[in-house]
């Protein structure tokens, strides 16, 4: 199984959006750390924390008329759906093993999804409030990779 820890890598300069992605991470980790006793829970807890996320980002790309909210919008409802489906399978009596792999692509998705949609969503936002993107401080950045 991957390692996902939070890293500096992540952050994108817009507070609460970086707070959003530490929740983030923090969720997945327990997908994968999840047993047959607790892996429900921790996909309800992960699916809460998703549809509050992506709700969250959907309204900041609402109210500020971010241009490329579509493409954004459709990323998360491919993952609300891949949630869905894992959720009705688990609850049908389906193999745990099941949430294992969606943790593995989650963990491959959101590096991606950050460094891309994201970081422009939150340039976008910043740069709408202040002038100028926000500016990233990064520590051990070289270490962490």
């Amino acid at each position: 199984m991957s390692d996902f820890s939070w890293t500096d890598a992540f952050l994108l300069g817009y507070p609460p959006m970086d707070a959003t992605h530490r929740e983030f991470v923090s969720c997945v980790q327990a997908l994968q750390a999840a047993d047959e006793t607790t892996v429900l829970d921790a996909l309800v807890a992960f699916q809460a924390h998703a549809e509050r996320h992506f709700t969250e980002e959907r309204e900041w790309m609402e109210s500020t008329d971010f241009p490329a909210r579509e493409c954004h919008v459709d990323e998360h409802e491919a993952v609300l759906r891949s949630l869905r489906e894992v959720r009705a399978h688990l609850e049908a009596g389906g193999d745990t093993r099941v949430v294992q792999g969606l943790a593995e692509e989650l963990v491959r998705w959101f590096p991606g999804h950050a460094d891309y949609m994201d970081a422009a969503l939150s340039h976008w936002m910043v740069k709408r409030r202040l002038g100028g993107k926000p500016v990233v401080l990064k520590r051990n950045i070289l270490a962490e990779g």
